[in-house]
Order: structure tokens, then sequence, then C-alpha cells
């Protein structure tokens, strides 16, 4: 059965190619047969060209990086998921060298904020859920967040930031990626 060939090999996700891959069919053929299967509740659309099997527990993070590549979780997400910040967030929000973009997809809200390229770095694969994703280190998800809020594209709105976790050196580093005075200013009275 092609869910259960699907789950085998961890293929909760994929798009029509990996289909053609597993299956050994041509593009066509897996583009039919996906598309038949929406329609009956088998799969499910996530976006064009990107489904999950529909009975499979959803791992939203990886969504995320599967979703808009490349990209990695960070920002209020990241601090989130490093107790950075005690509340939970509901949107993912990821970074991403490319323009800026919002999808919907099962429900999920799933926001990408263009990250210049010189600091598009900072993550770490890590193992959630059973596979692994791309996130930010705490240090890194912070420097991102202060950056659009210095850039006054986000408002520094979390009083109850626990900065005691984070390594003062990397993080410090990681601000300087972003080449902007105002944000080293800023970053120094969190700490």
């Amino acid at each position: 059965m092609v869910t259960q060939e699907l789950k085998e090999k961890s293929m909760f996700l994929f798009t029509p190619r990996e289909f053609t891959r597993v299956f050994d069919v041509s593009l066509y053929a897996s583009q039919w047969f996906i598309a038949s299967y929406v329609k009956r509740g088998l799969f499910t659309k996530l976006r064009n060209g990107f489904y999950a099997l529909s009975d499979a527990p959803r791992n939203h993070y990886l969504i995320a990086n599967k979703l808009y590549q490349p990209s990695y979780i960070s920002f209020e997400t990241a601090l989130s998921y490093h107790k950075l910040i005690p509340e939970t967030i509901y949107a993912v929000t990821s970074a991403a060298p490319k323009a800026t973009s919002r999808f919907t997809a099962d429900g999920v809200e799933y926001l990408y904020r263009k990250m210049k390229r010189d600091a598009f770095t900072g993550y770490v694969p890590t193992a959630h859920l059973g596979s692994t994703i791309l996130i930010a280190e705490p240090e890194k998800a912070l420097a991102d967040y202060l950056y659009f809020v210095d850039l006054r594209l986000l408002e520094l709105s979390y009083e109850r930031l626990d900065p005691r976790k984070l390594n003062k050196r990397k993080f410090s580093s990681y601000v300087r990626l972003f080449d902007r005075p105002s944000l080293t200013v800023l970053a120094k009275t969190i700490l």
C-alpha cells in the first residue's frame, strides 16, 4: 500500500518528485495519483507541490523548513522553543534569505522574514518529533528578533525574556553580523 511505503521511508511530507523517486513512476503519474488521493482524503495539500499523509501527526517545524527553502526556525518561535520566553507561539516564524512571505497550511500560519545573507547562519540541525529540523541557536534567535525590533518591524514585547541562559559572547558575535551600531546598543540593554 502507498501509505505504508511512505511511512516506512519516514516520508510524511513529500513533493511529487520525491514520490516519483520512491515509486519509480513518471512525474505525470505521481501528480495524477497525488491529486486523486487528495480528493479522497489520503493526502493533504499543504501548498502547491507539497503534500502530507493525512493520518500522520504534523511536525510544524519540519513543515516550516520544507515549505520555503532555505529557511530556519527563529524569532519568537525559537525563543519559545528554547524557553527564553514563557509565551506559547502559535505561528511558526522562520528566517529566509528570500523575500518575506506568509503561508497558511493545514490551519497553521507560517511566516518567513527576509534575513540578510551575511546573517543567514546560527542555526543547527535538531531532532524534533522524530525528524531533523533547522532551528536557530538561542543566541541567534534573539539576535534575529532584535534586528527586526531595531528595524522597527517588530515591537520589543517580551518583558519576561530570560537572557541569563544565553552565552553572551556568542550572542554578541551574532549581533555583529548585522553591522548595525543601533542594534549593538539595543543588545547591550537587553543583557
